[in-house]
């Protein structure tokens, strides 16, 4: 039987301790299902060593730059740990002692300029920083590597997950790198195929449970307290340090020189926790000298947050019966909600949200860059429009999306889309016709030259100007 709390053996507790979101009790150790044992609230990792002049090492501390520098020294290295995007930034990650850890080569994914779409906005810099170039094709990677690396040290044969697809991809990967069972929750005929069918191949034990993505988590969280299985959804706070690198790879690959805004889809809000707690640990670190507006935009049919700000202030979950074709963040009822709002609160940041047309025209305009991107993920281009309009991102502001999958995660969303039967039969279907422009189904030809030049000579009399 594996030990019922961690950290357990190969972690050293001095180096970080696990504190409560809400009551701020701390310890050295969690329970299996990462709840503070005084008011049941999510847990998450702090340091106390780190102080706003270094992190405290040894006898020595490390300054800023320092740290600036050995980060981009270890891009030249070629040891497993240096080449993984994640735990090339390990100082500010809880320590392993024998640094042994599970990786794929996560992190390290691309930041593209996307001028057409800043010029559709109206805003001079628009950048998208794609988590979908991970190796399982999602964000979720740069958590996962963390999770599964202290569970398997942790002495655990099984990691589980809920998921609506991108988690158990990941997990299943991560688990099968590390020589670990890995079992898969997930809600029956909520979930693309494209997704389920990579934890299939890395061997997961998948059940698709008879409700949605809550229910399968409320299910997770009994079974850990019963089963030797240890949780890798993003309650689990080493899912959290991992992904809050996302950021700090990001201020590196703007030299450091800080976005006005980053602009986050939100779902679990796992990910907007994450990156909000990077840049406020940047920030007391002095790495950063002002924090950058981290908004949140969510799927109108799943927009837990917003009505939870909205309609109750930020301080009680409002809880949806979620519905909306972007799967990853069909969710209606966030287990980090309040890790959210201390983010928007912090760096003033704001949460909106958009219709499922507006996602789909944002994706086919994301496309338009050459860059594909999941449904999820385009919301946040639809909801910068939205921000833009309401003046809240203002002319002459640096604006960074999140992309959080990959094109690949969902093809039938976009094959749909690009047929016209996307939303048919929906109450969306009436408004299919502003998208219309934007659709390019494939063409049927007779197999000659003719009939190629003919559909060449028309498709460039309608090519888009600019």
């Amino acid at each position: 039987m594996p030990p019922s709390a961690i950290p357990e053996p190969g972690v050293r507790p001095s180096d970080f301790r696990f504190h409560c979101i809400d009551c701020s009790h701390l310890s050295d150790s969690a329970s299996p299902d990462y709840r503070c044992p005084r008011c049941g609230d999510l847990l998450e990792i702090s340091y106390p060593e780190w102080n706003k002049s270094g992190i405290s090492s040894g006898v020595s501390g490390v300054s800023a730059n320092d740290l600036i520098s050995t980060w981009k020294q270890r891009r030249l290295s070629s040891a497993p740990a240096d080449l993984s995007g994640v735990w090339r930034f390990r100082e500010l990650l809880p320590a392993l002692n024998d640094g042994h850890v599970i990786t794929l080569r996560e992190g390290n994914t691309p930041l593209y300029e996307m001028p057409q779409c800043a010029r559709i906005v109206g805003v001079p810099h628009l950048f998208a920083k794609h988590q979908g170039m991970n190796p399982t094709g999602s964000f979720k990677d740069a958590g996962m590597t963390v999770a599964a690396s202290f569970a398997h040290h942790a002495g655990y044969r099984w990691i589980a997950c809920a998921s609506t697809g991108n988690t158990s991809a990941s997990m299943a990967a991560y688990a099968a790198r590390g020589g670990m069972r890995s079992l898969v929750l997930v809600p029956e005929g909520k979930i693309s195929w494209s997704k389920l069918s990579q934890a299939l191949d890395y061997a997961a034990v998948t059940c698709q449970l008879r409700t949605d993505f809550d229910g399968c988590l409320r299910l997770l969280q009994e079974l850990v307290l019963r089963a030797p299985v240890h949780q890798l959804n993003s309650i689990n706070p080493f899912r959290i340090e991992g992904q809050k690198t996302l950021a700090i790879e990001l201020m590196e690959q703007m030299d450091w020189q800080l976005p006005d805004h980053i602009i986050v889809p939100g779902g679990n809000l796992g990910n907007s926790s994450a990156i909000g707690k990077a840049l406020l640990e940047m920030h007391d670190l002095g790495l950063i000298s002002r924090l950058p507006k981290l908004s949140v935009i969510q799927a109108e049919g799943a927009n837990a947050l917003v009505r939870t700000l909205r309609e109750a202030g930020g301080k009680q979950l409002i809880s949806v019966n979620a519905e909306t074709r972007a799967t990853a963040i069909r969710i209606g009822n966030p287990a980090s909600w309040k890790k959210a709002v201390r983010v928007l609160e912090a760096t003033g940041g704001a949460c909106e949200q958009v219709s499922e047309v507006e996602m789909a025209q944002a994706k086919a305009g994301i496309g338009t860059e050459g860059i594909g991107c999941e449904p999820a993920s385009a919301v946040t281009l639809a909801g910068l429009k939205k921000l833009v309009k309401q003046g809240f991102v203002k002319a002459g502001e640096t604006v960074v999306l999140i992309l959080t999958g990959n094109l690949l995660k969902d093809p039938d969303f976009t094959i749909e889309f690009h047929r016209g039967d996307l939303f048919a039969g929906t109450p969306h279907e009436g408004e299919m016709i502003v998208l219309s422009t934007l659709r390019r189904p494939p063409i049927v030809l007779d197999a000659t030259l003719d009939e190629v030049l003919r559909t060449l000579e028309q498709a460039d009399k309608t090519a888009p100007s600019g």
